[in-house]
């Protein structure tokens, strides 16, 4: 075990965001870190602790050239050290706010930074992962933005109606009460992000559409934003049905759980197909999410791993 010191200033604001996140950067780095007075106290293994020497330097250095590192940006950082970022490390911050009516958004993760980055830069993005990861609530905070900006006229958010693992048997109501629960997950997204007054305003004027995905067909969207969400439980026809839809200077984000297929047939999922065929297209934009950009309660990430670790032996049987 080697144990070393290292320079530190309390009095910065990296100081309070540091102290917040030594639990977790214990966890990722592996070495035993704690503060004294003004130096920051680094013990274990010596590669781990020369690793995390390494890692605090260069955080100092992008504090030093005007950045003010946020709890996330902690981690996104690790994130591209560890994979040996080819770039300096400030090119990749500060992280980029989305400034809405209610709130601003900030990736916490750098696929979630990527993720931003592909909506802005393509026209067709797909964002495939586990639950929790920001996939749908990015996206939405991204057409709430293009509306805002004026750079599309309207957003269409759907998904399948398809019941996740249960029958639901027959819903009352007329044809929107009966899909609103299939629906519900965009309608918590829109309302986090926006005064409910005036999403409620842009839905009644149509310039905000939730629909089940079936709605879409024979339709062409010009100008829009749309969201396919739950993807995964899309068949092959609807995902091409959904995919052709676009019209000029309209954006598609496809968002999908390949974990979670809720299909009778999880094989023939259009997502799945889709991934594969559509791969080689350069103007396609795929962003790939794990258990370290899950936003939930901390022990989201552990039973993600878990599920993933037993699934992987199930299929090695």
């Amino acid at each position: 075990m080697e144990k070393i010191t290292y320079p530190y200033i309390r009095q910065s604001v990296f100081s309070g965001v540091l102290d917040r996140n030594l639990k977790k950067l214990e966890g990722r780095l592996g070495v035993n870190l704690s503060i004294r007075g003004d130096s920051l106290l680094i013990d274990g293994n010596p590669k781990k602790v020369e690793f995390a020497k390494f890692y605090f330097e260069k955080m100092s250095e992008l504090q030093e050239k005007g950045f003010s590192p946020k709890e996330e940006d902690f981690h996104i950082a690790l994130d591209l050290l560890e994979g040996g970022c080819p770039q300096p490390l400030e090119a990749y911050f500060p992280s980029e706010a989305l400034s809405l009516p209610r709130k601003s958004v900030n990736p916490k993760s750098l696929n979630q930074q990527e993720y931003i980055q592909a909506i802005r830069n393509f026209d067709l993005v797909f964002g495939i992962g586990p639950a929790g990861t920001g996939k749908t609530y990015l996206a939405m905070a991204m057409a709430l933005t293009f509306l805002q900006d004026k750079v599309v006229n309207r957003i269409i958010l759907t998904r399948p109606a398809v019941e996740a693992g249960e029958k639901l048997g027959f819903l009352p109501g007329d044809i929107f009460q009966k899909i609103n629960p299939y629906l519900r997950p965009l309608y918590d997204a829109l309302f986090d992000l926006s005064e409910a007054d005036q999403a409620n305003r842009l839905i009644e004027r149509g310039i905000i559409e939730i629909a089940p995905l079936a709605f879409m067909r024979g339709r062409t969207l010009n100008d829009s934003f749309i969201i396919l969400d739950e993807a995964q439980n899309t068949t092959r026809e609807q995902m091409k049905m959904l995919l052709t839809r676009s019209g000029f200077g309209s954006k598609v984000v496809v968002t999908a759980d390949i974990t979670q297929i809720d299909l009778p047939q999880p094989k023939k999922s259009g997502v799945l197909e889709a991934i594969k065929i559509l791969s080689p297209i350069k103007e396609i934009a795929f962003i790939y999410f794990d258990e370290r950009d899950v936003v939930r309660h901390p022990v989201v990430q552990k039973i993600i791993r878990a599920y993933q670790k037993a699934e992987s032996k199930a299929s090695k049987e």
